[in-house]
């Protein structure tokens, strides 16, 4: 395990139980979760992204903000969904953000999950061409977005422009030199991770997946993993691969904790449905004592067939407590799992 950063899902609610009760907490929270990570000594901060929905969405904002804020650490989301993105006008969004944040960017992109509405992304001005699925929506957009971002010419440019042009072809600016190599694909089923390996991205893999073998949540991902591993052999790439695995772990070391998380009502995985017809698997949440929680750990293969953890944060704890609960897993729990 060579990096530990934290995924934000950014809820906020207007309760009394909630420390992010606007979309402004949120915001301004995942800031200030985002610095105080990096001054605990992790390697990153995520967030989620959904529409229609009261937690996080236009990711770019807030990553410039955590970009200029901090100094250190990768700021990414996990993830995108592809199938409400004006492929160019991102491109100029995401080199924009990494520029701001000197070439930190780690930007996951997918299909996306179980949405609010109804084909949400028709609101947005996109929908699949004669003979698409909504799936191949998403991944044409990719494909474009993927490409623009080599940064080679592709517009011609006007005869009589406003400012004069370089010569040849015009690219998408500003461009970001390396960004491409930091896109990552999340993946919920072997296929798909495949797919993101001949493309040249890395993985990101969450804690569902559709349930393709009946088997464990970690060895169904441990599988895919393996899987994306050798179709990225197979295709020729010259750099090495990332993979990522987000959980939901909390080691319980005060009666907080114990309060909070010490019934888990998740301690095993799941199997259900979302937004189509196809069963998925849903993890299960760790919490228990750091030494329980090591022995646990150690057995998740999926956790030891990736190079970055993503732990899932409440972020309508609030700052303070997710902070804690990154540094007693930095601090009691990660060491054993050969971080560092």
């Amino acid at each position: 395990m060579k990096k530990i950063g934290f995924l934000s899902f950014g809820h906020w609610t207007d309760s009394a139980n909630s420390r992010a009760r606007s979309a402004a907490d949120v915001l301004l929270q995942s800031i200030d979760l985002a610095v105080a990570t990096e001054e605990l000594g992790a390697d990153g901060a995520f967030f989620r992204v959904h529409h229609f929905a009261q937690q996080l969405a236009s990711p770019f904002p807030l990553l410039a903000a955590v970009g200029a804020k901090t100094s250190r650490i990768e700021i990414g989301t996990g993830v995108i969904d592809m199938r409400y993105e004006n492929p160019l006008y991102m491109a100029e969004d995401a080199g924009a953000t990494d520029l701001i944040a000197g070439g930190r960017l780690q930007l996951g992109i997918s299909r996306g999950s179980g949405e609010q509405v109804i084909d949400g992304w028709r609101h947005f001005g996109y929908a699949p061409q004669e003979g698409e699925t909504h799936a191949d929506l998403a991944r044409r957009h990719t494909e474009v977005f993927y490409e623009v971002l080599r940064g080679k010419g592709f517009a011609q440019p006007n005869a009589r422009p406003m400012f004069s042009n370089p010569p040849g072809l015009l690219r998408i600016e500003p461009h970001s030199a390396g960004l491409r190599e930091r896109i990552w694909w999340g993946s919920g089923s072997d296929a798909t991770a495949v797919w993101a390996a001949k493309m040249g991205m890395n993985l990101q893999t969450s804690t569902l997946k559709n349930d393709e073998t009946g088997r464990p949540l970690h060895i169904q991902q441990a599988e895919q993993i393996a899987a994306y591993r050798e179709a990225w052999r197979a295709a020729g790439h010259t750099r090495e691969p990332r993979v990522s695995v987000s959980r939901s772990i909390f080691a319980l070391v005060n009666e907080q904790d114990r309060m909070y998380f010490g019934r888990s009502a998740q301690s095993r995985d799941t199997v259900g449905f979302l937004d189509d017809d196809v069963q998925k698997i849903f993890g299960r949440n760790y919490a228990a004592e750091p030494d329980v929680l090591i022995a646990e750990l150690a057995k998740d293969e999926a956790i030891a067939a990736a190079d970055t953890l993503l732990l899932t944060v409440p972020n309508q704890l609030g700052v303070e407590y997710c902070a804690h609960v990154i540094e007693s897993i930095l601090t009691h729990v990660a060491p054993s799992l050969g971080w560092r």
